[in-house]
């Protein structure tokens, strides 16, 4: 196969035309759907907007990492230095007749280069609705230091996506891109409740610890999709037959290594698999525990959107659990493992609501006063 530079800016100005044109399209879109509304309601359109992109493309992600696609165009930000995959066709072609089963072939290239396209859009609308809540006569709260957050978050987000490339699919890095993502799907869904100024839900309380133990979970499952080390425990609840398995724990939690290696040791043993496995499994029992206890004290407030909550928190569980439960028994299928993302995120989503939900309101007196400006500018 022939070398190619891994980093080669060249393509940049095209793609950031093709983001531009993309973004444009998306808040054409959005502005015509809310072009009678409120100025409020629509930086609340855009904000939930953005969000979704960014669970959107959180998902898509996952699929580019179970497709094998992460690697499909082996240089950033561009494709063998083009803007897209039919201007490295020659290259591609290239690349699959010396390696037909190899990480670079033209399905896999278009997969990884959509992804990127869809993450330089998610910016470009992060961006736009920084620069309307900067614009806004009314008080907008900490909607605006979130959206500042998150800007600044997303040009990390790119610096994890491009050493994802570079660095070869490491496993450290691929698994810090997906909790970025993470953070940045919190970050937005923080943004959305500042400026829906919902009431507070006093049953809430405790969602930080809970958000913090998914968190966790996130990390772990991360590192098991990383190693590839899904099938490394057949059978639930034993693993490979037994209760208690061989597993390298020591090797396995290294993190500072390439994919499949152990360092001068050689290769990563199916022990050190059986091992993250093992600890994903294991964490998870706790983050059930503490999902519960959140949903039992949501239900227990007997208020109708607490209980909407506990319903939520319950369903999301079980989705996790069942699709969980499919990788291992079901050799890892694709929706299986698309829908365990999925939840993931949803799981993120929710938590982030009820974190705001549940902080102290602000004087009334406060909350008065802005509602009165919002109506007026509105």
């Amino acid at each position: 196969m022939q070398a190619v530079p891994t980093v080669d800016f060249a393509p940049a100005i095209e793609l950031l035309a093709v983001a531009s044109l993309s973004a444009a399209g998306v808040l054409a879109v959005w502005w015509w759907r809310q072009r009678r509304a409120g100025h409020g309601d629509r930086r609340i359109a855009l904000a939930a907007l953005a969000a979704f992109l960014t669970a959107d493309l959180i998902v898509f992600g996952a699929f580019t990492r179970l497709t094998d696609s992460g690697l499909g165009c082996p240089d950033w930000p561009g494709c063998y230095g083009a803007a897209s995959p039919w201007g490295a066709s020659a290259h591609i072609d290239a690349a699959e007749r010396a390696q037909p089963a190899g990480p670079v072939t033209v399905t896999k290239a278009w997969i990884e280069m959509i992804h990127r396209y869809l993450a330089m859009t998610v910016g470009a609308l992060i961006l736009a609705l920084t620069v309307v809540l900067a614009r806004a006569r009314t008080s907008v709260g900490p909607a605006s230091a979130f959206a500042w957050a998150a800007l600044a978050w997303v040009l990390v987000q790119g610096l994890f996506g491009k050493y994802t490339v570079t660095l070869k699919l490491y496993p450290a890095v691929v698994t810090a891109h997906l909790l970025g993502g993470m953070v940045l799907l919190g970050l937005l869904m923080a943004q959305l409740e500042a400026l829906r100024q919902a009431p507070r839900l006093a049953a809430a309380r405790g969602a930080a610890w809970v958000l913090a133990l998914v968190a966790a979970q996130i990390a772990l499952g991360g590192w098991v999709s990383s190693n590839y080390a899904v099938l490394a425990c057949r059978g639930f609840p034993l693993c490979n037959g037994e209760w208690w398995p061989p597993a390298d724990y020591a090797v396995g939690f290294t993190l500072l290594r390439q994919l499949g290696r152990a360092g001068s040791e050689g290769y990563v043993s199916f022990e050190a698999l059986v091992a993250i496995q093992i600890v994903h499994r294991l964490f998870a029992a706790v983050v059930v525990v503490a999902v519960l206890a959140l949903a039992w004290r949501l239900w227990r407030d007997r208020g109708e959107v607490a209980r909407r909550a506990a319903a939520m928190l319950v369903g999301l569980l079980m989705l996790q659990l069942l699709s969980g439960l499919s990788n291992v028994l079901l050799d890892w299928p694709m929706l299986a493992a698309l829908l365990h993302t999925t939840g993931a995120a949803c799981f993120v989503a929710l938590l982030v609501v009820l974190v705001m939900r549940a902080r102290p309101q602000r004087a009334a007196a406060t909350a008065v006063i802005e509602g009165a400006l919002r109506r007026h500018h509105a």
